[in-house]
């Protein structure tokens, strides 16, 4: 989420003063982060309470009566209808499909491990204010491109399958839609172009540049481009560095007890963590094949996909071990390859002899070739 945030900072001074370049200072003298942040992180804390939907009002009606509009946002900040939901003591959305329910989703991606719980959360996100279908489906679509995105699916296939599922089209170039766009406060109206910005994108800065170029509702257009973008290439350490330094203390706090959820030592994550498995791949090629040892660190990080049965038919693989070959494993994303690597050991439980079938797969290659293509998605992401 932490690229939403700086799309958010990136964008803020040409909310009302759009350019229609990507040659400006990436942090100006009058970035800041607006409410864009500060909803990103109120639902990041509403998902670490619980993520139901009175989690969500609670949070968002806390952090709108701490950062009000008069104080803050004099010229930017929160919409008119949600400012109005925010000061009444009604909890009941409001219809709306304005693309504040995608500028805060991105937590989101992050929570969950499956493309349906992604989807599921996402609505549920969305609903607390806007539960109309365009307001739901703009928070679905952009969080499921930043889902894909993390689990190494590719530009084609993150266009192929929000066109397919949401119906937006994203075969305009930013060329064809830079010269009319205008500002338009709509899901319909802005996250089409956001996800477009980061599928012509070629790194994380110029993702949020490309965003911001087109004009429009320019915070809220690179914060959800930022996004996607930081699931896709991560975020160099300067810009990451130097949004942080911007936030406040009560802000800084938020991300601080996010990113404590998901340290190895606390036995916590609520997302996979699969990077811990690497060490193993040494192991494995040096013929040690701690098998008991493995299994722990793969359960501890929440690496399983429970639903691998699923998972495999919704990526063609059929036939049980004789349909997972090399040319799967050097094409699968990391998705797949957790319910491949799942599929292996439930079906040694489920087998003769607890152990042996898994241990075999270690002995055959299988494992450590899925273990490498784990490392090759993770570092390319990882790569600024």
């Amino acid at each position: 989420m932490l690229g939403a945030i700086i799309g958010d900072i990136v964008g803020s001074p040409y909310e009302f003063n759009n350019i229609k370049t990507t040659d400006f200072p990436f942090f100006g003298a009058t970035s800041k982060f607006t409410d864009d942040t500060v909803m990103t992180l109120a639902a990041a804390e509403a998902l670490m309470e619980g993520g139901k939907a009175e989690h969500y009002v609670a949070a968002m009606k806390k952090y709108g009566a701490l950062y009000p509009n008069k104080k803050f946002y004099p010229h930017a900040g929160y919409g008119l209808r949600f400012l109005s939901w925010l000061e009444s003591g009604d909890a009941k959305p409001y219809k709306s499909y304005g693309n504040g329910s995608a500028m805060r989703v991105s937590p989101v991606a992050w929570w969950f491990t499956t493309l349906k719980d992604v989807e599921k959360g996402a609505k549920v996100n969305a609903a607390v204010t806007h539960n109309h279908p365009e307001g739901i489906k703009g928070a679905q679509a952009t969080a499921v491109a930043i889902f894909l995105a993390r689990n190494g699916e590719s530009k084609d296939a993150i266009r192929d399958y929000i066109e397919g599922k949401y119906g937006y089209n994203l075969h305009r170039t930013l060329d064809e839609i830079r010269p009319d766009y205008k500002f338009d406060e709509t899901c319909q109206g802005t996250v089409p172009e956001a996800i477009t910005a980061f599928l012509e994108s070629a790194g994380f800065e110029d993702a949020i540049r490309k965003a911001v170029s087109l004009g429009g509702d320019s915070d809220t257009l690179a914060a959800i481009t930022g996004s996607i973008a930081e699931a896709a290439y991560g975020v160099p350490k300067k810009i990451k560095t130097k949004a942080l330094s911007m936030l406040d203390k009560t802000l800084q706090s938020i991300l601080e007890r996010w990113e404590d959820n998901f340290t190895y030592e606390k036995s916590k994550f609520l997302y996979p963590r699969y990077e811990f498995l690497f060490p193993f791949i040494d192991e494995f090629d040096q013929g040690v094949y701690d098998v008991t040892s493995f299994l722990k660190v793969f359960y501890d990080c929440n690496a399983p996909d429970f639903g691998y049965d699923g998972t495999l038919k919704r990526y063609g693989v059929t036939g049980g071990y004789d349909g997972i070959n090399e040319a799967v494993i050097r094409s699968a994303n990391v998705e797949l390859l957790l319910a491949i690597i799942t599929f292996c050991h439930r079906a040694d439980r489920h087998g003769d002899g607890f152990g042996d079938f898994f241990r075999g797969k270690i002995h055959d290659g299988s494992i450590p070739a899925i273990l490498k293509r784990l490392r090759e998605l993770h570092e390319n992401r990882s790569k600024c």
